[in-house]
């Protein structure tokens, strides 16, 4: 089956101008990175500390960036490199957040590094999309 959906995102992504250079490979865990963080920013904003707030955020945008790149229908180069941008912009704020209270806290220390790999995913599909 993931062979299956992973030929039919395959399709759909040539056809996009300037996802060409982008292989599947690279698709695949930019969107586990986006689910990891989804999942790391859901637990730590249940802690209810200052982060709070930048961690459900960072969890919306980076459940949107996986939906989005599950669908590349309807989807432009300058569409998905705005969509790229703001996933890295919030996942860079909660990252922030999270890194002053990693120190008390070991599930912000989780969350920031899941930011963190989010970002350098997010940023490496761009890269690719730039070049």
């Amino acid at each position: 089956m993931d062979s299956m959906m992973m030929d039919a995102m395959s399709e759909d992504m040539m056809a996009m101008d300037g996802m060409a250079a982008v292989d599947m490979a690279m698709m695949q865990a930019c969107m586990d990175a986006c689910a990891a963080c989804e999942q790391a920013c859901t637990v730590c904003s249940t802690q209810l500390m200052d982060c709070a707030p930048a961690c459900m955020n960072c969890a919306d945008m980076c459940h949107t960036m996986m939906r989005s790149m599950l669908r590349m229908q309807g989807m432009t180069a300058p569409v998905m490199m705005a969509m790229l941008d703001a996933c890295i912009a919030m996942c860079q704020m909660c990252e922030d957040e999270c890194r002053a209270h990693a120190d008390e806290s070991p599930v912000c220390a989780m969350c920031a590094d899941a930011c963190r790999a989010c970002m350098d995913a997010c940023m490496a599909v761009k890269e690719v999309m730039m070049a």
